[in-house]
């Protein structure tokens, strides 16, 4: 094993629940006077902290989002995982190889510790991530595309971040592990490969994942 730690992020890469959130974010924020498209959405906050959507508003409309947009948000996104979302396909088989080799292994997600783990219980991947592997980026004080969220992981996990693999799908991630000085392997089910510029290798399948790491 060529890395002494793999961080997932979890949106997409553990979790197929991009489409999902996306979607009904597009949704409220159109209900809210932003129009916005699905494709507008995957393009400008998929692999956000929910701060920089308000951000990225308040610095193209000078109007802020409600107080309660992230409380309305999440309601919206929980009540939909628990009717539709699944484990992104092969994942469990890669967990369950870094287990059966006793790698190291965590998340480090721009989601909040509810979402993260609202998504594992859904999907069954709770067994693999107790307290000690939850990362998120309500514990540091940047958000991707900084590179805190992954230096912090690492940082817990006891591991120099030059020994460490990022496992990415977003943009700002792959910018964020670059930052941060760690490997990063784009996976690029949902996002073109031309927008993971900077990744150390891109793969589509996440059966793939398994030999990309020995």
């Amino acid at each position: 094993m060529r890395y002494d730690l793999v961080i997932f992020d979890n949106d997409g890469v553990l979790v197929d629940s991009e489409p999902i959130s996306n979607r009904l974010l597009a949704a409220y924020l159109t209900e809210l006077g932003h129009p916005t498209s699905y494709e507008d959405s995957i393009r400008d906050y998929m692999g956000s902290a929910m701060h920089r959507i308000h951000d990225l508003v308040l610095e193209r409309t000078g109007r802020r989002l409600p107080e309660d947009f992230d409380d309305v948000f999440h309601a919206r996104v929980f009540a939909a995982f628990e009717r539709e979302l699944k484990a992104v396909p092969c994942v469990v088989d890669v967990l369950e190889k870094l287990v059966g080799g006793g790698v190291p292994y965590c998340v480090a997600s721009s989601g909040s510790h509810e979402r993260i783990r609202v998504g594992h219980r859904t999907t069954g991947l709770d067994r693999f991530f107790e307290d000690g592997r939850v990362f998120s980026s309500q514990d540091v004080g940047r958000g991707k595309p900084a590179p805190d969220l992954f230096l912090h992981a690492a940082e817990r996990m006891g591991v120099a971040p030059v020994r460490c693999l990022v496992v990415e799908d977003s943009p700002l991630g792959v910018q964020a592990a670059v930052a941060a000085g760690m490997d990063v392997y784009g996976f690029t089910a949902m996002t073109p490969a031309g927008r993971l510029g900077g990744a150390t290798q891109l793969f589509s399948d996440m059966g793939e994942l398994a030999d990309l790491l020995v």
